[in-house]
């Protein structure tokens, strides 16, 4: 038997070493196979040192000592990016390459100009911190002056690869950080282990946009495609992208009423649980209003709810609710109900879906109302993009029996009206809301038009704003062109009492 098949019997099963971030350990499945070498590649500014002084930290706190090789940054700044954080970094050891001495003019080479001998002294450097000091992980940053130094790409190889054997040997798992340029470092990429890619991308108007892509991963599993994330004070916070399939849960459905007795009776009998409501219409037409009502109505059951508030302030729609006669503060003081007022411009949209998740799985929610999906839509990319996002969404709000509400705002009041997006085909009930004219008034009409779970009602019916919330009158029998917004009338159906459409 020759060394090499020895060696291998000998070889300790491999283990899974967390990175410090746990969204990062849910995309790669467990974490990082320990005793291996990982690239992490980015352009500056995406959080590489963050993440190098997370996954040290991580390891300092399992009790495998740590050293940080730095040639791009000194152990002052990162001292600084340490205590931004809160962290405290004395059980990690900083190793600084570009010190005083490499500064010095008198000095026989410099890691500031190099040459072969340069790449050599560095190398050997690095050597002897890992003999003496015998860390368990390994943080190198940066490869760029690596690159740098070795002039040439196959002596710049050569080095790479011989770092990569010699950490191996020590049982080291070694994340080397490299800037991220235009064109991805196929060498890099076959020698590494694994590849994980940060990225940065400058909105027109608004936060920043940061995602992270795991490239490549020998033998283990990982979550592919790009993952939101944020770099705020604490490190970095990643957002796995939801995948509904693997969140499937048991439980009991029922029928909920919307505490509209008439409204139970278009929709089939009430609000399913395990479902989603599309509420569509114009601005105005009291799609907020319907949706407060379907919430009121859980919360007096006993539920606790999430409303996602994108469009209007919360002072404006605390007094609204009230002044319809649906007080929402006591619920929201006592905890049951949970209003966030959401901004689209500094949002990320694994972030949202992340914010749900922990609503649904650490809060115990039963009934979300998103309100609305128009500026929902402007944290996308594209409308391609907010139809995957929102399909994968609902499907895992309705696997955990959570009762959905969602609002899409349409263009226009009367006559033709236009949507953003279309995702009536995602819903499992639709419920229209259309002005029209009559009597020289305008007037509001309800239908539903789509009901996945009940024998819904066909009927068209004029909708009031009042007390409780939400009138619904008998269906408009006499008229043909409601939905058009200019109808004809040709029956004697009686229009509600003026009276009663007064509260706003």
């Amino acid at each position: 038997m020759n060394d090499n098949t020895t060696a291998r019997a000998q070889r300790k099963p491999t283990t899974r070493v967390s990175t410090g971030i746990a969204g990062l350990d849910d995309i790669l499945c467990g974490g990082l196979t320990a005793q291996r070498v990982y690239l992490v590649e980015g352009s500056p500014g995406t959080g590489k040192t963050t993440l190098g002084l997370q996954f040290l930290l991580e390891g300092a706190a399992e009790g495998q000592p740590g050293l940080y090789i730095t040639l791009s940054e000194t152990a002052d700044e990162l001292d600084a990016v340490a205590q931004s954080h809160g962290w405290d970094m004395d059980g990690i050891a900083v190793f600084e390459l570009a010190n005083d001495n490499s500064l010095d003019p008198d000095a026989q080479q410099s890691v500031f100009h190099p040459s072969e001998v340069e790449l050599g002294e560095t190398t050997r450097s690095v050597m002897e911190q890992v003999n003496s000091l015998k860390p368990l992980r390994v943080v190198f940053d940066s490869l760029s002056e690596m690159r740098l130094l070795a002039q040439n790409p196959l002596r710049y190889r050569r080095q790479i690869l011989a770092l990569k054997q010699f950490f191996s040997l020590r049982d080291c798992t070694v994340l080397l950080l490299d800037d991220k340029s235009n064109t991805p470092d196929q060498q890099l990429h076959s020698i590494a282990h694994g590849v994980i890619s940060l990225e940065q991308i400058a909105q027109e108007f608004g936060k920043e946009r940061r995602r992270v892509n795991v490239i490549k991963m020998r033998g283990t599993k990982f979550r592919g495609g790009y993952h939101d994330y944020i770099l705020e004070t604490g490190g970095l916070k990643i957002f796995p992208r939801l995948i509904a399939a693997e969140h499937n849960r048991d439980f009991v459905a029922r029928v909920s009423s919307t505490g509209a007795s008439a409204f139970d009776e278009l929709l089939g009998g009430g609000l399913p649980s395990g479902t989603n409501t599309l509420i569509v219409g114009p601005s105005g037409i009291g799609k907020t209003t319907v949706s407060v009502r379907c919430l009121l109505s859980a919360l007096e059951r006993g539920e606790k709810a999430s409303f996602y508030l994108f469009d209007e302030g919360l002072a404006t729609f605390f007094a609204r609710s009230a002044a319809l006669q649906m007080d929402l503060r006591p619920y929201s003081d006592s905890g049951q109900l949970a209003i966030h007022h959401v901004d689209p411009a500094e949002l990320a949209p694994g972030e949202f879906a992340h914010m749900l998740r922990d609503a649904v799985e650490q809060s115990g929610v039963q009934f979300i109302v998103i309100d609305s999906l128009n500026a929902y839509l402007q944290a996308m990319p594209g409308e391609h993009f907010l139809t995957l996002q929102m399909h994968e969404l609902l499907s895992y709000l309705n696997q955990q029996g959570v009762t959905t509400v969602l609002v899409l705002g349409q263009h226009g009041l009367i006559g033709e009206v236009r949507s953003d997006v279309d995702l009536s085909y995602l819903s499992d009930t639709t419920v229209l809301l259309r002005f029209f004219e009559s009597n020289g008034k305008l007037r509001r009409a309800i239908t539903v038009i789509k009901s996945r779970t009940s024998n819904h009602a066909l009927t068209i019916h004029e909708l009031q704003l009042g007390a409780g919330g939400i009138v619904i009158g008998g269906a408009l029998e006499g008229f043909e062109g409601i939905l058009t917004g200019l109808p004809t009338y040709r029956g004697a159906t009686p229009m509600m009492l003026a009276g009663s459409d007064e509260p706003r």
